[in-house]
């Protein structure tokens, strides 16, 4: 009877969840776990459609937004229209400050590591270079309002673009997680090269490294392709290269980039997550980004290279 009972609220409560929404599992942020018990049973937002203002085309506010060079926030307009993210550097100014195509953007919940319960980090390409933009509400309410409302107008450009494709084979490509983010230790391509601390992201098949955790820009991003086409990975370093702590080898067609992690774990953490993504096959927009990242490495600046695509479904 308990059972037949909770399944009859569920039925209730979740009448029509939209197809955008990120339903929680274990391990997510817990604004958004929050967010998802307060919008079924606080705000009945999937009982009461017109309460899902995240599924409109369009969204108006002010976030708080770190500063490019300095960790300080400041609050910025920002408006979801004309599927675009534009941002103003001032309530009044009438031109945005910048303009990004929700295409190219990915999203993901990042409290921790901004330190803000209900951080959000924007990614997107600029100027050939990943750019990431760092904000907040003090609102949970708010930050999942604007996290929902990107994955929305993508989902409906997605639909547009690929009319044959369900929407639920479409919601993964909407927002991604990283795959492993933290502190390694890096050397040059020289033998007297120190080892420097950088902080590295994996996102798929994109790995890069920064000075910080907050930096708007990666110092560099390495391509990691299919195994077979000479890609791999190994404990160690190569002969003649300095050893730190638990090193580890990437090896790419172009060089061998050494790293090392704090602990022996770390290291384990790091090498999985980067043979995993080497164990897939290339899908034809891994080939795009992979000459992408080929054509900037000989024009951008700093080694700062990105890309962003969406499926060939």
């Amino acid at each position: 009877m308990e059972a037949v009972g909770n399944l009859q609220a569920k039925q209730h409560y979740e009448q029509h969840i939209p197809a955008c929404y990120r339903i929680p599992h274990a391990g997510d942020p817990p604004v958004l776990l929050e967010q998802w018990i307060r919008a079924k049973y606080e705000r009945q937002e999937f009982i009461q459609v017109d309460k899902q203002t995240y599924i409109r085309n369009s969204l108006e506010g002010t976030l708080m937004k770190k500063a490019k060079d300095e960790n300080k926030y400041f609050p910025r307009k920002f408006v979801i229209s004309d599927n675009s993210l534009k941002y103003y550097s001032k309530e009044n100014s009438k031109e945005p400050k910048t303009t990004i195509q929700l295409s190219e953007l990915n999203v993901c919940l990042a409290p921790a590591k901004m330190n803000q319960d209900n951080g959000m980090q924007l990614s997107y390409m600029c100027d050939g270079s990943t750019r990431h933009i760092y904000v907040y509400h003090e609102s949970g309410e708010i930050i999942i309002q604007w996290y929902m409302a990107i994955r929305s107008i993508k989902l409906n450009w997605l639909m547009v673009a690929y009319p044959s494709v369900a929407a639920e084979e479409l919601v993964p490509y909407l927002t991604n997680d990283f795959v492993i983010e933290g502190w390694l230790s890096k050397t040059g391509p020289n033998e007297r090269d120190a080892y420097r601390k950088r902080w590295f992201i994996l996102d798929d098949r994109k790995l890069m490294y920064h000075e910080g955790p907050l930096d708007s820009y990666p110092r560099g991003e390495i391509f990691l392709g299919y195994k077979d086409d000479n890609y791999s990975i190994k404990e160690g370093v190569p002969r003649g290269c300095k050893d730190h702590d638990f090193s580890f080898s990437l090896i790419t067609p172009e060089r061998t980039y050494v790293m090392s992690a704090p602990t022996s774990d770390e290291r384990s953490r790091w090498m999985n997550a980067i043979s995993t993504v080497m164990e897939r096959s290339l899908r034809p927009q891994d080939n795009q980004s992979k000459l992408a990242l080929s054509v900037n490495k000989k024009s951008a600046r700093n080694s700062r290279h990105s890309w962003f695509s969406f499926p060939s479904l």
